[in-house]
């Protein structure tokens, strides 16, 4: 297996692995991004990283569903061990009053925050040594009722600025929006108890720019740094908690 280096107080470095690579990396958080292709010697290897409860969910799951948690949680593991020193067998997960995972060895809590997601071929798993966060990916697959989902999820300003647009121009920056929305409510950690409609993406972000900085509505003391990181193959935003005044 590659080598990846250790977290220091400084930061983490860069990652790789069998089926995982760098990504980014901005203000000391690590975003990795993790290969879901079909790819058996891959899978049967990530297999091998999972431990009992993991394995019975294995399967439950269809198989492509069980191809994304699979790839997605043993590139976390391995990259958790690596970055903690600890063993796979002493790494366990436990999770928030609102179902946000986080990492045990031995019981004990590591110092490492890390979120997850994926979509279709696509994955992503953000690190870092402080402060919450959250990542977010989507690939552009057509929506059969966007125009639902648009009123469900979006703020009046957001669903008058797609109003405008047509397709494809109109579902890309649906996809920009959502994944801009759901990475901030992931690093909230608090789930769908927040409205995504309640909120809106930071104006200069609707406007195009690739970096901002957002407070939710209810929470105006916590400045969150929100960035665009997708590319070509998918939209992407990664969210993360900025240090007080």
């Amino acid at each position: 297996m590659a080598m990846i280096v250790r977290a220091s107080p400084e930061g983490l470095s860069p990652v790789a692995g069998p089926w995982w690579s760098p990504f980014t990396t901005t203000a000391g958080v690590q975003v990795v991004h993790v290969a879901l292709s079909p790819a058996p010697a891959c899978e049967a290897e990530a297999y091998g990283w999972l431990d009992q409860a993991e394995r019975d969910a294995w399967h439950k799951y269809l198989p492509r569903p069980r191809r994304q948690f699979t790839l997605c949680r043993a590139a976390l593991r391995a990259i958790l061990c690596e970055q903690s020193g600890c063993r796979n067998d002493q790494l366990s997960f436990g999770a928030g009053s609102h179902g946000k995972p986080f990492a045990m060895a031995e019981g004990a809590c590591l110092p490492l925050n890390f979120n997850v997601s994926h979509s279709g071929r696509h994955g992503l798993i953000a690190l870092s040594v402080a402060g919450r966060l959250g990542v977010d990916i989507e690939e552009r697959i057509p929506r059969r009722h966007l125009e639902e989902l648009i009123a469900a999820v979006m703020g009046p300003e957001e669903q008058a600025e797609l109003a405008v647009l047509r397709e494809p121009a109109k579902l890309h920056r649906f996809y920009r929006l959502w994944t801009l929305k759901e990475a901030l409510i992931k690093a909230l950690g608090t789930g769908f108890s927040t409205d995504p409609s309640g909120f809106q993406a930071p104006p200069a972000m609707r406007r195009g720019g690739m970096t901002g900085v957002f407070s939710f509505p209810h929470l105006p003391s916590v400045a969150w740094r929100l960035e665009d990181i997708g590319d070509e193959r998918f939209a992407a935003a990664l969210a993360y908690e900025l240090e007080g005044p």
